[in-house]
């Protein structure tokens, strides 16, 4: 589902984020990239999501050589693509439909399979009362939730989070684990950046470590 070959990151400032790095991740695998703060876990991220592109090397969603796409391309590989944020990235001006919802009407969705689609994912979310609600008046655990929901509404075949527990406390943080173990045990490919390492060893699944922008272990 992605493989990064020889891939490698130079910023304008002649900083390596990346370097050579080589690894695949298969369908529907779940597993967690960790690293010390500026070991290249979000500018990795970036690159699957071509937020950034490789300096060296390749990267591959699915069949696809993210190299070879234009521009105007990026948009549609970006709908097979769930992204979950720490700080949840919502519109505190809009209701929690409105939030999950707005993918969906960037994509052309009917409002009524729109709609279908919101209530499904808040159901998965467990949030199926609090539609009507802003995100601010939801505490912090719910919020994360609703961007969970807005990141797998339109069903994506992956799903990058980074650093989706940062802001939670251990038990919130077991809690939306579970969730993305449950998408991951019907299909979806899921890759987490994270640094807490004490959680993420008790989940059982392969760990990718980054150090200095290299990675050192799991691939």
């Amino acid at each position: 589902m992605i493989r990064f070959d020889r891939v490698g990151k130079r910023f304008v400032t002649g900083q390596d984020a990346l370097s050579d790095i080589s690894f695949d991740l298969k369908h529907g695998e779940m597993a967690f990239l960790t690293g010390h703060s500026g070991a290249g876990k979000s500018t990795l991220l970036k690159l699957i999501m071509l937020m950034e592109r490789p300096t060296q090397g390749s990267v591959f969603v699915g069949d696809q050589d993210l190299s070879s796409l234009k521009s105007s391309e990026i948009p549609y590989l970006r709908r097979k693509i769930g992204v979950v944020f720490q700080n949840h990235q919502l519109l505190f001006d809009r209701t929690v439909f409105d939030n999950i919802a707005l993918p969906l009407e960037i994509s052309g969705y009917s409002p009524e399979d729109a709609a279908r689609r919101v209530r499904a994912a808040l159901d998965k979310v467990g949030l199926l009362t609090k539609e009507k609600m802003t995100p601010v008046m939801l505490s912090t655990g719910e919020q994360q939730r609703v961007g969970i929901a807005r990141a797998i509404v339109n069903k994506p075949e992956l799903l990058l989070a980074d650093e989706p527990t940062g802001n939670l406390d251990p038990s919130l943080s077991e809690e939306i684990m579970r969730l993305f173990m449950e998408f991951n045990r019907h299909g979806t490919t899921v890759l987490i950046a994270s640094h807490d390492l004490n959680l993420i060893s008790r989940m059982r699944n392969r760990i990718l470590t980054l150090k200095g922008g290299r990675l050192v272990a799991g691939a």
